[in-house]
């Protein structure tokens, strides 16, 4: 059964189990390659070395090979960044600040909160800046991680297809609590994640307790 929050984190693992099948192949097979050479030119009693001369059709195969094979490694892999940077419209935007060592969740509202909550099935744009050093939001269950450079605005886009609770940690280190900057995403039913938002809202909550 698979467990992944989204197709993006399928996209991923996929374009991983690819790339690191290749690098096994080619390392098993040159491994043995070199081990089957040591027996078979070792040096020999009675036996006179043979120059060998280079083949051009062999040469041409292992450089069109491997070029093929990176090729499509980068093509998987740039796939996968446009999906990462691709902006849907009517994407639901929240401001991310990071700073040592926690996290501060800005929505549209005012709400400002260290836990970052968003409903299933709907696009968000984190929007991400850092007020000290640099940083890495980094969400492991889906498969993404952005840096978070002091100084500079950056971005990540993210969906989820399944409701639940998933870990956000810091991937740079960032100073002797680093270990510690660690939260929550919360991904919520969209009518269960409205009632949340309206419930949450800064200005309801100001209004009621004044009155």
């Amino acid at each position: 059964m698979n467990s992944n929050p989204n197709s993006y984190a399928d996209f991923v693992d996929s374009t991983m189990i690819y790339v690191v099948s290749i690098s096994l192949f080619f390392l098993i097979g040159i491994s043995i390659l070199m081990v089957y050479f040591v027996f078979k030119y070792h040096r020999k009693k009675g036996h006179k070395p043979v120059d060998i001369h280079g083949s051009i059709l062999l040469e041409t195969v292992w450089f069109i090979i491997p070029t093929i094979l990176v090729l499509t490694m980068f093509y998987y892999g740039f796939i996968g960044y446009k999906k990462f940077k691709n902006i849907p419209a009517n994407s639901l935007e929240i401001n991310v600040t990071a700073k040592m060592w926690n996290w501060d969740f800005v929505y549209e509202n005012g709400l400002n909160l260290d836990t970052l909550y968003i409903p299933k099935n709907r696009s968000v744009k984190l929007n991400l800046i850092s007020t000290d050093v640099n940083h890495s939001l980094y969400i492991p269950a889906f498969r993404i991680k952005q840096d978070v450079i002091g100084g500079k605005q950056h971005y990540l886009v993210l969906t989820a297809e399944k409701v639940g609770s998933y870990n956000i940690a810091c991937a740079e280190y960032c100073g002797v609590d680093h270990s510690a900057m660690y939260t929550k995403l919360i991904v919520l039913e969209e009518n269960d994640y409205n009632k949340w938002y309206e419930a949450n809202n800064p200005k309801l909550v100001t209004n009621e307790k004044v009155n």
